[in-house]
């Protein structure tokens, strides 16, 4: 599982880049009352370091850290601090993978879907 997710990585930098902007762009369309919570973020800095963390913590999920489970509950709740309902902060790990899928369209295999499935069931039961 950790190669095919590992993969689908890979195919999302070597398509665009850094994918930040494209996963808030989604992320904001589907829960645009998030978008304000941004206002000082002016430079994507912290959405990146956001993203960043998300992949850190799907990866190790992957491979079956221990850390990652409880980063996420620590996010939740964090998070619920800052006004991001549970509702909200749980679908942020959905919208990665779909940008992903997106991003790498056709080269998007079903080994990558399989594993984007499971660390992401694994990510909500946390």
């Amino acid at each position: 599982m950790t190669d095919a997710l590992t993969a689908s990585l890979e195919q999302v930098v070597e398509r665009c880049g850094d994918p930040t902007a494209l996963v808030y762009e989604r992320l904001f369309a589907q829960q645009p009352e998030m978008e304000a919570l941004f206002i000082g973020d002016v430079t994507g800095q912290a959405r990146g370091h956001m993203l960043m963390m998300a992949l850190e913590t799907l990866t190790d999920l992957a491979e079956g850290k221990a850390w990652a489970g409880n980063m996420i509950r620590a996010e939740r709740v964090n998070h619920d601090q800052l006004g991001v309902p549970d509702a909200v902060f749980a679908t942020f790990f959905a919208v990665v993978h779909e940008t992903f899928r997106a991003v790498c369209d056709e080269a998007w295999t079903g080994e990558m879907e399989a594993a984007w499935t499971t660390v992401l069931a694994t990510a909500d039961a946390a």
